[in-house]
């Protein structure tokens, strides 16, 4: 059974220029196919030599769960292929089941090279390939596992840039002529300020909950046995301050494996950035420059107090799997984030341009829904203390909850904003997971409003920018009324007059 489906477009099965043959992968695959499939299987093969051991014939169980793994590794690799024309990209596998995926080469958005640490020692790399495409399933990827290192570089080169159709020669490894940053190994230190790292550091403890959970009990029985009087308070600051150091640590740890050797640069001809980075595994991201739309400076709470910040591009038809490929500086000091947006956006006002607030009204808004929803938070914690008649902590923690809130009002309401910098709309907004969108007006292709009941009570409304990179819609929070449609006019002249009376 032979399966077509078109990544964006459909092209018929076999049918090429005269001259373009279908190619394997790398053979040096054959090493790292079979190791695959037996990682895979590994789970049934736990099994397999479980059942083995009650068997008179267990040397055979033993056989067949390795082999059977190993041979689907070595058919993949046989039945795998692909090749470029002049107008595509094909990539054709299965064996009962043959389907051939297609791509045109001008919907490439983005090229990464992954490398992992067996990839490494063979010198190859995996191929991945960006095209916008809303397919999730892992059958249904435009990915090559694998080619050698040289090969690989040289293809992404002409996915992205060079005259389609050419078959990839092997050349040197292309050199980093304009290195716009390197990371800074102090930077670590904004690890635990992020929430990916209490992600990371929460996961990893998920994962090492079977390991703790009898250590901890050990401990508890230890505490209850001896003759030591410890206070409740002196409790619960000790286990907060070990749930932070691990926490830190661990995220300093996922920070390092993911962000070191990490460099961008652009290449000679100014044609597309590239980010290496990676410890253990090695991935090499590609962006054409054409693809860009704008950037996202992200600025969450805890490395806005620090001084910090990340950047990543919005880029043209990405689907939201793949722009997790976007990000063009790690967390590093808000210096080295702004200084690597004005070389992507080739113009520094967007990024120190003066914003324009959103009125009283939305200043409003931003104090009544924090005191509401603290409010509330305060009312649920001190009925659960009383719940479990627990008495002086409910109003303590009520306090504790409702001492911030002001605070938190405050910074969302001084940090809401836009602005018409140049050829660029500049957007801010919210304060735990802060950012400033910079993006270009003529990638702008519609525009959405939108109008709460409480909203329209107070002459506000919700200006989304509809763009086709990025996240695809970029809200302007509580803009008057009175603004919302000037704004959108003088960003995008002419797109709304055929709608407007």
């Amino acid at each position: 059974m032979t399966q077509t489906q078109g990544l964006d477009s459909v092209g018929p099965v076999g049918v090429g220029p005269a001259g373009v043959d279908w190619r394997r992968l790398d053979t040096r695959m054959l090493l790292v196919h079979p190791a695959g499939e037996v990682v895979r299987f590994l789970p049934a093969l736990v099994g397999v030599f479980l059942i083995g051991s009650h068997s008179n014939d267990n040397a055979w169980w033993h056989v067949a769960g390795v082999a059977v793994p190993v041979v689907l590794g070595l058919l993949r690799y046989l039945t795998t292929s692909f090749r470029i024309t002049p107008t595509q990209l094909e990539l054709r596998r299965g064996l009962l089941n043959r389907v051939v995926l297609t791509a045109p080469l001008d919907r490439v958005r983005t090229v990464e090279l992954t490398s992992s640490p067996i990839h490494r020692v063979l010198g190859l790399a995996k191929v991945r390939i960006g095209t916008g495409s809303a397919h999730t399933r892992g059958e249904e990827r435009l990915e090559l596992n694998a080619l050698s290192l040289v090969e690989a570089r040289t293809l992404r080169a002409a996915l992205l840039h060079d005259a389609p159709g050419a078959t990839p020669v092997p050349t040197a490894s292309p050199t980093h002529d304009d290195v716009l940053l390197r990371l800074d190994p102090s930077w670590v230190r904004y690890a635990p300020l992020t929430t990916g790292g209490l992600a990371i550091g929460l996961a990893a403890l998920a994962a090492g909950n079977q390991l703790l959970t009898p250590l901890v009990t050990d401990a508890v029985h230890r505490y209850d046995g001896s003759r030591v009087s410890v206070p409740l308070w002196a409790g619960i600051v000790g286990a907060v301050v070990v749930f932070v150091v691990v926490i830190s640590v661990l995220s300093v740890l996922g920070y390092l494996l993911a962000n070191w050797g990490f460099v961008l640069f652009r290449d000679a001809s100014g044609r597309s950035f590239h980010v290496v980075k990676g410890m253990l595994t090695n991935r090499e991201t590609s962006i054409e420059t054409r693809r860009i739309r704008g950037v996202e400076v992200h600025e969450p709470l805890g490395l806005r107090l620090v001084g910090a910040g990340r950047l990543a591009a919005i880029v043209t038809g990405l689907s939201r799997r793949e722009s997790s490929s976007t990000t063009l500086v790690p967390p590093a000091p808000t210096a080295a984030v702004r200084r690597v947006a004005e070389e992507v956006l080739g113009d520094g006002a967007p990024l120190k341009v003066a914003l324009t607030g959103h009125g009283p009204a939305a200043v409003r808004r931003r104090y009544t829904r924090a005191l509401a929803g603290g409010t509330v938070a305060s009312g649920i914690a001190a009925i659960v203390g009383l719940a479990l008649g627990v008495h002086g902590w409910p109003l303590l923690l009520a306090l504790v909850v409702l001492v911030p809130v002001p605070l938190l009002a405050h910074d969302r309401a001084r940090r809401l904003g836009h602005a018409l910098a140049g050829a660029h709309l500049v957007i801010r907004s919210h304060s735990f997971h802060g950012r400033r969108v910079v993006l270009q007006c003529d990638g702008i292709i519609g525009w959405n409003l939108h109008q709460s009941w409480f909203q329209r009570r107070v002459g506000l409304t919700t200006l989304v920018a509809t763009t086709a990179g990025g996240k695809q819609g970029y809200p302007l929070l509580d803009v008057p009324d009175a603004e919302a449609l000037g704004l959108a006019r003088a960003a995008t002249p002419g797109l709304l007059e055929p709608f407007l009376r």
